[in-house]
């Protein structure tokens, strides 16, 4: 596919209800393969809702589990990104994002960079990841980054030099998560913007809404192509964004910018050996 129309699904999650949320994703999958999306990206940790005290003994699922089944049987061929509670093999639990393949593919990405300040508490809860593999999805390669990942300059950096030309980037951004005099919706608006055009990289920035608690989401999910244009954006509550993106302009992009072009990771890494000297 050299066009790809992709699909960001903001809905208000209900706290720790796996039922309630499932009925939720199916509902905006249905809207969204209605639409013609070949993707749709749900929020992070969207099918329990973001918890700042998890119960991860009820709540944790394995890749295998029913509910996955269930909506890529809705999705038919489109793909969808889900998050999600993943109890891993070894018994560890992780804030993770599954993409469900319209060939029956699965692939989890596991947060790399676990917030532990304001009312972020996820270094208790979860264990990190320490993987970043974008994944071949209809001749575009769909890099996953979950969140506070984003902020680490290093990872998208990374998953464009790995080759991603499309980022799946689900959060669960609050206003009052990191403290009053911070900007959360500012913040991700610079981000975001930087991101995209910086690397040549079209976003899809899904966060949810709605209020939980001292949790005020604020919704504002976006797509943005890959010189950083908005092409589509959310409000604060539950909406379904579509917009169409091309692997040209991909292209395109990064030759007005050769950002990655000029990369060169082997300098990087002789810098970073002599910084730990």
């Amino acid at each position: 596919m050299t066009r790809l129309r992709v699909a960001a699904a903001q809905i208000e999650c209900r706290p720790g209800d796996l039922a309630a949320n499932l009925g939720l994703h199916l509902e905006a999958v249905g809207a969204a393969r209605a639409a013609g999306a070949d993707l749709v990206v749900f929020a992070e940790l969207s099918l329990t809702d973001y918890l700042g005290a998890p119960d991860c003994a009820a709540l944790a699922l394995p890749p295998d589990a029913a509910p996955f089944a269930e909506i890529a049987a809705a999705a038919g061929p489109m793909a969808v990104s889900l998050g999600f509670i993943e109890r891993a093999a070894d018994g560890r639990c992780h804030n993770a994002q599954v993409l469900l393949a319209g060939d029956g593919g699965r692939t989890v990405h596991r947060k790399l960079n676990l917030p532990g300040y304001g009312r972020l508490t996820e270094t208790r809860h979860y264990a990190g990841g320490d993987r970043l593999d974008p994944v071949p999805f209809g001749g575009w390669s769909v890099a996953t980054l979950i969140c506070a990942d984003a902020w680490n300059p290093a990872l998208p950096w990374l998953a464009a030099l790995r080759g991603a030309d499309l980022l799946a980037l689900p959060t669960a951004s609050a206003r009052s998560a990191v403290g009053a005099e911070f900007d959360n919706p500012g913040g991700w608006r610079t981000v975001l913007a930087h991101t995209a055009l910086v690397y040549g990289l079209p976003t899809v920035f899904v966060n949810h809404c709605g209020t939980r608690g001292e949790l005020d989401f604020w919704g504002g999910s976006r797509i943005l192509d890959a010189d950083g244009s908005v092409l589509a954006q959310a409000g604060e509550g539950p909406e379904l964004l579509i917009a169409d993106l091309a692997l040209a302009r991909v292209r395109r992009a990064r030759d007005l910018l050769p950002t990655m072009r000029d990369a060169d990771p082997d300098l990087i890494a002789r810098l970073l050996a002599a910084s730990a000297q």
